[in-house]
């Protein structure tokens, strides 16, 4: 059901003729139906932000939003003057094909695919009027609209969680050109929950902080990341502010975790744990810069245990980052102990890597108990000819 498992919600995916792909599905279309209209976003922290973030930015600023153009095959990023205004090109024939009720300034715009390239605006124009005629709130409809923001992705990925008496749906892009500080994704959130848009920017931001920015594919930060909450009221109901802000924090982990899980070219997912910090913080630098070892990955792809990879890449970390003895550290590896007290532990011959997950097990030993995890993959020969063959 994607974003349609929330009242209140139509989209479509279709073809338009952006990609390169034949007979890809390049275009998506979300339509909020209200009565509520409320817009919350977060947006890449790449200096070098795409037109159709900047553009978005400008929208979600406001709290409001009644519909969502996504396009693949093109990132329009690095475009200049000519691309912003190809986003407000876009956002205007949005509302004239949408109706009366639309106005330009209600339309997001993301987009993701090759950096450098002004898109095709008249295979933009023609897919957006395909989808605006193509609208619905069934589960096809919900499938084909995951499907068109697809780049690299292997499938479509997607959520749908109950909460009480309210609904909420999602579905994200993202394989490769992943990295923390939101990881090239583009996902859509939608709830029927009777919410402000100050709630909903401050779940966001608070559910995207402990999921999209812990997962670390390749540590290439992307132009055009961009994470949507939609709400339509159409449930009538008003949640309860905990249990709103767990579930948003669920549905960002469920698709951060699916980016990991459909990693370009992966053969193990990697979930990296560091507990004994002394603040969150410090938990989060550790697990980063193990995360973000290539060295590392190359040897969880060899099934090669080396936990020589993992505390070389701790020993990073600033001491006025995370203050940590080296001497006092232990690293576990599928559950084997094979880093104890920054010495040898038990041999990592013990240790299996015959499942897709490898799980890494740091505590640093300090009197803190603060904890974080962060998620990754390793680095394969598929992922090399996947990036060295990427066109959109």
């Amino acid at each position: 059901m994607s974003v349609v498992y929330a009242q209140g919600f139509s989209t479509a995916g279709v073809r338009g003729g952006i990609s390169s792909v034949p007979g890809k599905k390049d275009v998506t279309l979300v339509v909020n139906e209200g009565p509520l209209f409320v817009a919350a976003g977060v947006f890449t922290a790449n200096r070098f932000a795409a037109a159709p973030v900047q553009y978005s930015r400008g929208v979600v600023a406001s709290g409001r939003a009644k519909a969502m153009v996504i396009n693949s095959g093109g990132a329009n990023a690095c475009t200049g003057e000519t691309g912003l205004a190809q986003v407000y090109e876009t956002a205007a024939h949005a509302a004239s094909v949408l109706g009366s009720d639309f106005a330009s300034e209600d339309v997001l715009v993301a987009s993701t695919g090759l950096i450098g390239e002004l898109l095709p605006l008249d295979a933009v124009f023609a897919g957006v009027t395909k989808a605006a005629g193509a609208l619905a709130s069934d589960e096809a409809a919900g499938q084909a609209a995951a499907e068109a923001i697809m780049t690299t992705d292997t499938k479509p990925k997607t959520v749908t969680l109950d909460g009480t008496g309210y609904r909420m749906g999602g579905m994200v892009k993202g394989s490769g050109m992943i990295a923390p500080q939101l990881a090239t994704m583009i996902s859509v959130i939608t709830t029927d929950a009777v919410v402000s848009s100050e709630l909903a920017q401050e779940a966001l931001k608070t559910g995207t902080s402990t999921s999209f920015d812990c997962i670390d594919v390749d540590g290439c930060m992307s132009t055009n990341d961009t994470v949507i909450l939609l709400a339509s009221g159409a449930s009538g109901v008003e949640p309860d502010v905990d249990e709103f802000k767990a579930l948003v924090a669920q549905a960002c982990a469920s698709l951060a975790r699916q980016i990991i899980g459909d990693g370009e070219g992966s053969s193990h997912d990697i979930r990296v744990r560091v507990t004994g910090a002394e603040s969150y913080e410090a938990a989060l630098a550790c697990g980063r810069a193990v995360s973000a070892s290539n060295l590392l990955k190359c040897a969880i792809y060899g099934n090669d245990p080396n936990w020589g990879r993992v505390v070389s890449s701790l020993g990073t970390v600033p001491e006025d980052v995370a203050a940590f003895d080296p001497n006092n550290v232990t690293v576990d590896i599928n559950g084997i102990r094979v880093c104890d007290g920054g010495k040898p532990g038990q041999s990592r011959e013990l240790v299996s890597m015959a499942e897709r997950e490898v799980h890494i097990d740091i505590d640093l030993g300090t009197s803190g108990t603060a904890e974080a995890t962060v998620w990754t993959d390793d680095l394969t020969l598929d992922y090399v000819h996947i990036n060295a063959d990427y066109e959109s």
